[in-house]
């Protein structure tokens, strides 16, 4: 998934200038593409799909080139925030071999964690208001939320539960 992902982010970004300036990303063929994202080392290509996700988000919300820089420090730290909260929560488990007791646990745990992240998202819709519209931080937000939709459609479930649709509430 992550592959695809990444991919997605490479082809956007072919245009954009990526961490070495000496590719040029639009002129490769895929195959010279994965070459050269194949031979970076992992903090290289973690820094090259931060630059393109800040590249689509910038060009998707129409960011004013003045408050580019700003934003984006806010984004990364809002994105940072996330990651870690959601680290919090171990949900490699099975339900059906945990105890009443532990499973309470667990569900109050996945509550607070949610709680957490929806915390922290307010927080952030705030410092990101300073420097962007209102409507742009909402934009940003829908994105996630279709961004998520889509990945989570491609990503493959447990042997039995690929075949079921997943349920919205």
């Amino acid at each position: 998934m992550k592959k695809i992902l990444f991919t997605l982010f490479i082809l956007y970004g072919f245009g954009l200038n990526a961490q070495r300036t000496d590719y040029d990303w639009k002129k490769m063929d895929p195959k010279q593409r994965k070459e050269v994202i194949n031979n970076l080392s992992p903090e290289e290509r973690k820094e090259l799909l931060k630059k393109f996700r800040n590249n689509m988000v910038m060009d998707n919300l129409n960011i004013d080139s003045g408050d580019k820089a700003e934003f984006t420090t806010i984004y990364n730290e809002y994105l940072e925030n996330q990651k870690k909260i959601k680290n919090e929560f171990d949900s490699n488990f099975d339900p059906e071999t945990l105890s009443d007791q532990e499973a309470k646990q667990k569900l109050q745990q996945s509550f607070d964690v949610g709680q957490k992240l929806l915390d922290n998202r307010k927080k952030y819709a705030d410092k990101m208001q300073q420097v962007i519209p209102c409507q742009k931080v909402l934009k940003l937000f829908q994105s996630e939320g279709m961004m998520r939709d889509k990945m989570n459609e491609r990503k493959p479930h447990g042997s039995n539960k690929a075949a079921r649709p997943r349920q919205n509430p």
